[in-house]
């Protein structure tokens, strides 16, 4: 076991669950990644062997069948499952969220619907804020729900679906009602539990996901438009039962996610971290391993110290999460950080491997095309800026 990014006072089933995602991230993600990440292979065995690990309920509540645990339990698995392979930790992430959400803000009914499901795997989850025009201003979304009767009528369309193609639950964010003077917009959004078929097309009418988008990076995992023409929806799959919540539902939920970005950057990192001490001590040059030049020592010293540092903020916002008080400064932080620290890491080891770095034969190639997503996923930079300077303001506000 590495030396860095260690965790202080886990409790010997955090352990034990820690022991068995990596043992598992070793023997059946590392293995098998780099091959299926350049063929944009969906890991279906991987999935498969997660379900029966019991990841995909790590955090539901042991009455829906889950196991119960702590967001930094399920914040250091993903860690782990980065390290092997970021998409994968994707799958988990989205999933994650919609569950998250639905044991915060869901009614009963809902919960004992869908959780048991989702502890299993055999319902998947995704979420979807974005829209093609939209950006950072989730309040400015122009998708649109209309009451009749007994049901919503949802037109519009969203875009950068995670699990959009594989999923079978997709928790979507819908105006649902006119922005008056006055009143902030945010307020008149509504989240819908949209239950469909896995795959691509039309997956239920008036719904349709019509492929996966191309991307320089993050493969493997599907990318996916949401289009909505027509999409009816009943009055009972609003989550929490009430029109208008769907803004803080969706905050509450990207605030857990930036956790998990977190989690993941700090995951990237370290595999980075590990290709380049090991790639250092194998590469000689001038007669001596290039690991006992001066150069690559002082890049090996700022990329374990990075690596250590974004390991633990993210430590930080979990336990906070946890405690029960509010995490938006620390998940920012820790997000922003975990993120941009992944990148330098990555490029660092890049630059020890060379030439060699520039070629698909060698698993850094892959991790250099992955690392920039976390920049932008949950987030960019400047929006956890913009948190983390306003939150910081309230906490350090001068007397008039």
């Amino acid at each position: 076991m590495s030396r860095l990014a260690q965790t202080e006072g886990l409790t010997d089933i955090q352990r034990e669950i820690l022991s068995t995602v990596r043992d598992f991230v070793d023997k059946e993600i590392l293995p098998v990644a780099t091959e299926l990440e350049h063929r944009d292979e969906y890991p279906t065995a991987i999935v498969e062997g997660l379900k029966e690990l019991g990841v995909f309920g790590l955090m539901i509540p042991e009455e829906y069948g889950g196991l119960g645990e702590s967001l930094l339990t399920y914040a250091l698995c993903v860690e782990e499952i980065a390290r092997g392979w970021m998409s994968v930790s994707g799958i988990i992430n989205t999933h994650f969220i919609v569950a998250y959400m639905l044991k915060q803000h869901g009614t009963e009914e809902q919960k004992e619907y869908f959780l048991p499901k989702m502890a299993l795997g055999e319902i998947r989850g995704a979420f979807s804020m974005s829209e093609p025009g939209l950006g950072s201003d989730v309040s400015a979304i122009s998708s649109k729900a209309v009451r009749d009767g007994d049901e919503y009528v949802l037109n519009g369309q969203k875009m950068w679906l995670t699990n959009g193609g594989s999923s079978t639950l997709v928790a979507v964010l819908c105006r649902t009602g006119e922005t008056q003077e006055g009143v902030a917009p945010h307020k008149a959004m509504t989240t819908f539990l949209v239950e469909k078929e896995p795959g691509f097309g039309e997956v239920r009418p008036g719904l349709t996901i019509p492929g996966k988008i191309e991307k320089m990076g993050y493969k493997g995992v599907d990318t996916t438009e949401l289009i909505m023409d027509g999409l009816r929806i009943p009055a009972d799959r609003v989550l929490g039962g009430a029109p208008n919540r769907g803004f803080y539902q969706m905050m509450d939920g990207v605030e857990v996610g930036r956790v998990n970005v977190a989690a993941r950057g700090c995951g990237v990192a370290r595999r980075a971290f590990e290709l380049g001490v090991a790639y250092a001590q194998q590469r000689h040059t001038f007669g001596k391993p290039i690991a006992q030049h001066q150069a690559i020592q002082f890049k090996l010293a700022e990329m374990g110290t990075k690596v250590e540092a974004a390991h633990a903020m993210m430590v930080n916002a979990a336990r906070k999460k946890d405690s029960g008080a509010r995490n938006d400064l620390e998940a920012g932080m820790a997000k922003y950080l975990a993120s941009e620290y992944c990148k330098e890491v990555v490029e660092d080891a890049f630059r020890i491997h060379g030439g060699y770095g520039f070629s698909k034969e060698y698993e850094i190639e892959r991790l250099y095309r992955e690392a920039p997503m976390l920049l932008i996923g949950e987030g960019t930079a400047e929006i956890q800026k913009m948190i983390i300077g306003r939150r910081l303001l309230e906490e350090y506000r001068t007397q008039d």
